[in-house]
């Protein structure tokens, strides 16, 4: 799978096969920020053609559907039908399913902690105002990087490394500038026809969530358009 002209790590971001795709945000996503993040702080740089170059393609390729394109009928990495993820163990769920939790950000930090002791609520937040709270901490983005990748498809395990700068508030914690980051692991099962029919994430969410209530407390847990810009323009991945 070939990234596309205009981001060389994800596929179907733009040409023929996505001039009807539904954009949630009524464009293609822009990465060029997040990009460059990830090109200055990675720690791996796999040769062209590899299987490590190839799963991080599909990864983030993966990551910009779930978080960008609205309708089923347009992910290309995963058959919809089929489709069940999976979060440290949890029982799968559809795509449908993923949709109630809030997609976004909400269904990768599910938690069965007491509503009390949740810096971050997922039950709580939309998909709009947890994109709205992640881009605004991480005005850069919040890179991914592929560490190792252990079995290759149609079963492929891999190590991964998430990481950003916290360089705007969170939650009414005041920015830290400091990077926040986390690892975990990942299994990404495909079918026949290489379209991933299952996914699994196993990591910490207190990893993330620990750098991001760091800063001094602002009295206001509420986030400012104008820290984040164009929310197309500030992307994970």
């Amino acid at each position: 799978m070939a990234a596309v002209e205009g981001d060389k790590y994800r596929s179907y971001l733009s040409g023929e096969g996505e001039k009807n795709t539904q954009w949630r945000y009524g464009a293609p996503p822009n990465y060029d920020a997040v990009n460059k993040l990830f090109e200055e702080g990675r720690t791996k740089i796999w040769p062209p053609g590899s299987l490590e170059e190839k799963v991080q393609n599909l990864v983030k390729t993966w990551e910009m559907e779930m978080f960008h394109k609205t309708c089923f009928d347009d992910y290309k990495t995963v058959d919809p039908k089929k489709y069940r993820f999976s979060l440290n163990g949890r029982e799968g769920i559809s795509l449908e399913e993923k949709r109630k939790l809030g997609g976004g950000y909400n269904f990768l930090l599910q938690t069965s902690l007491p509503d009390k002791f949740r810096c971050y609520n997922p039950a709580e937040e939309t998909v709009d105002s947890a994109q709205n709270a992640f881009t605004t901490a991480f005005p850069r983005g919040f890179a991914l990087e592929i560490l190792r990748v252990y079995s290759g498809p149609p079963v492929i395990v891999y190590k991964f490394r998430h990481w950003a700068f916290m360089e705007g508030p969170f939650k009414g914690h005041a920015p830290t500038g400091e990077m926040v980051e986390f690892y975990g692991m990942s299994v990404f099962e495909l079918d026949e026809q290489s379209k991933i029919v299952r996914v699994e994430f196993f990591y910490d969410r207190g990893e993330l969530l620990g750098g991001l209530i760091k800063g001094n407390t602002t009295g206001d847990d509420s986030t400012s358009e104008m820290s984040t810009g164009c929310p197309i323009l500030k992307n994970t991945g």
